[in-house]
């Protein structure tokens, strides 16, 4: 059964950690990610891009993780992540996914806020819940998203917008960025508590790949209690994949299984980390 991304999220609001929030490309990688939250005993939200689900197709994913959490002794959210796309929410929706990310954060202030209140009635009419992003946070991922920063909203209004529209979680822009940093930076975990202030919605962050244990802790202590991760998963899977295809090379020995092993344990090991650093070991 498909865990509530919401009820996950106010857990760890209510109790002071946060919850994982783990992209996963392929069957391998959603595998590697379930099984470091078992070991772990932490509850998890499983997301996949609009890149991802349009490669894999919506009900294999869907199928897939069914299959992969169907025993799994912690509660585990399916959540569509950074989607300006209707037409692939929809297809999210109608699968019964857990969540989705309604991404208008490329639209004006009017056209996303119209547009969030259609996807929350459409979403909410199917049990799915709506995390909304209407300032855009930086860097492209996977396909989605701008360097330049496009729109910016004082925390009053992301608070406004996200009681007219209906929205269950809010994802501000906090200093993050999608990707790996090229610079160290400028951190605004004050305007996370700015927004807690305002909302009882959880706040979700973004960007989370390459900070520190201390800045993670700094934005949960604000209110954030969802923090995504993406960068952290494509390198570990690339860089073993990488290793043991020198390895290979050099040994003569193709052996595709003990490629997958090895893929597995790094993921596995950075989704480990994080969930330390989330304080979400041992509490599912």
């Amino acid at each position: 059964m498909l865990a509530s991304t919401l009820e996950l999220a106010r857990a760890g609001r209510e109790h002071g950690y946060a919850v994982p929030a783990v992209n996963v490309l392929d069957d391998l990688s959603l595998r590697a990610v379930v099984e470091a939250a078992v070991a772990a005993r932490s509850p998890l939200i499983v997301q996949v891009s609009v890149k991802t689900v349009r490669s894999v197709g919506t009900e294999l994913m869907t199928t897939m993780f069914r299959l992969a959490t169907k025993d799994a002794p912690v509660p585990v959210a399916l959540h569509l992540d950074h989607c300006p796309d209707r037409a692939v929410i929809s297809d999210v929706v109608a699968a019964g996914w857990s969540s989705v990310l309604f991404d208008a954060s490329d639209r004006g202030l009017a056209t996303a806020e119209r547009e969030t209140a259609e996807v929350v009635a459409q979403a909410h009419a199917a049990g799915v819940e709506v995390e909304s992003e209407i300032e855009n946070i930086i860097g492209v991922e996977d396909g989605v998203g701008s360097d330049v920063a496009l729109h910016a909203y004082s925390v009053q209004e992301l608070a406004d917008v996200a009681q007219r529209t209906g929205v269950d979680l809010v994802a501000p822009q906090l200093g993050t960025a999608h990707g790996e940093y090229k610079a160290a930076p400028v951190l605004r975990p004050d305007r996370a508590r700015e927004l807690a202030a305002l909302t009882d919605r959880p706040i979700v962050l973004h960007g989370g790949t390459g900070l520190r244990a201390e800045d993670f802790r700094a934005f949960i202590d604000a209110g954030c209690s969802k923090i995504n991760i993406s960068t952290a998963v494509k390198t570990s899977y690339m860089r073993s994949a990488e290793e043991h295809l020198a390895g290979a090379r050099a040994s003569g020995r193709w052996d595709p299984p003990s490629m997958f092993r090895d893929i597995s344990a790094a993921v596995q090991a950075a989704v480990a980390g994080h969930i330390e650093e989330f304080g979400s070991a041992g509490r599912a």
